[in-house]
């Protein structure tokens, strides 16, 4: 790989406009590794010691400061908001891209709105899931009402991601599909969805590392009880927000940070199945 950068390299000198943009652009890659590792490294030295058995009991006392009661409600948060918002963000991408007639205003206005969701931030979204999923619908601080508001976060990105993969499969395939014999659904579903499954589960993957890394939306919406979730109207709490809730007396941040890596590999855990997986689809 180094070679082949040199020769890159090499290759630009007489052209100094691609030179100097090969540079800048590999000089940020630099920079964003750089500072990707340094975080990385930064958690594991300070965390990585602090990892002891007490950490990982059962029940949450002040003396043990167990993160497991938080671990299981991110698990069951990220499986709850997944069941919400993937169906319909790729059923909602599947019309658009679709069945819906290319220069359509609702097309238009769907996309522009996906847009400006994304760009909210997410304590607006807690304050919306406090006002309509805790107290108009008396859901009350529990993990539907987290469930619903991380939802509802996820599927402009789950929806966009899942265009973009839709409209990147070959229109090839769906002519072949056509002169086959086969109807509009069967094409869909049989050829066009599994050919875009890689870059539907990249936007699922992008969804699951901002439910599990969400802690300002939750504290309004599922609460900070430090036990496991038994039913879905019970309030929860997440790893981010058990650690804002430990560093925030500022008695644990040993344990914060140790908390800050189990956070770390879950997410490296869940990355690695959604690639393990797309590559087989892709196979």
């Amino acid at each position: 790989m180094k070679s082949a950068i040199i020769q890159k390299w090499k290759g630009y000198k007489n052209d100094p406009k691609s030179f100097g943009l090969f540079s800048a652009v590999f000089l940020a890659m630099l920079i964003t590794m750089t500072a990707l590792l340094f975080v990385i490294v930064y958690i594991l030295v300070k965390g990585v010691p602090h990892l002891t058995p007490d950490l990982f009991a059962a029940k949450y006392t002040s003396e043990n400061v167990s993160l497991m009661p938080a671990l299981i409600n991110t698990l069951l948060m990220t499986a709850l908001s997944l069941l919400f918002a993937v169906p319909v963000g790729i059923e909602a991408a599947i019309y658009l891209t679709e069945y819906a007639k290319h220069g359509n205003k609702l097309v238009v206005l769907v996309g522009r709105t996906a847009e400006t969701l994304s760009g909210i931030p997410s304590i607006v979204y807690g304050l919306f899931g406090a006002l309509f999923f805790v107290k108009y619908l008396g859901f009350g601080l529990s993990l539907l009402s987290g469930a619903l508001t991380l939802s509802i976060m996820i599927l402009p990105l789950i929806m966009r991601t899942t265009e973009e993969a839709l409209r990147a499969v070959p229109d090839s395939y769906r002519e072949g599909s056509f002169g086959l014999g086969a109807g509009k659904l069967r094409t869909v579903f049989r050829i066009v969805l599994p050919c875009a499954v890689p870059g539907i589960l990249s936007g699922v993957t992008l969804g699951i590392g901002r439910i599990v890394g969400e802690s300002a939306a939750l504290l309004f919406t599922a609460g900070t009880v430090a036990e496991p979730a038994i039913s879905i109207f019970d309030s929860a709490r997440t790893l981010s927000v058990h650690m804002y809730s430990i560093s925030g007396e500022g008695l644990y941040i040993e344990q914060t940070y140790a908390t800050a890596v189990v956070l770390l590999i879950v997410v490296i855990a869940i990355n690695a199945l959604s690639d393990y997986i797309a590559k087989k689809f892709f196979k």
